[in-house]
């Protein structure tokens, strides 16, 4: 892990508003039915602040930032 952190998603709790794919379309984009795919589930330390801003902004919680700790786990 990179940055110390990873990130994952909740496909059955996407409701495909798609504003993680607008803000990084680096770590997330959208299928087809627009439910969330995650591209990058190790971003950079430098992308910390935007994946916890998209994990905060995200409708439905289907966005979560787990720390070292946890995904070590």
């Amino acid at each position: 892990m990179t940055a110390g952190y990873r990130v994952s998603v909740d496909r059955d709790r996407c409701c495909g508003a798609g504003l993680c794919a607008d803000a990084l379309p680096t770590v997330f984009d959208q299928d087809d039915e627009g439910v969330v795919v995650l591209l990058d589930p190790a971003p950079g330390a430098d992308l910390l602040a935007d994946v916890a801003e998209a994990e905060f902004a995200c409708p439905s919680r289907a966005i979560t930032v787990h720390k070292a700790e946890e995904s070590a786990a």
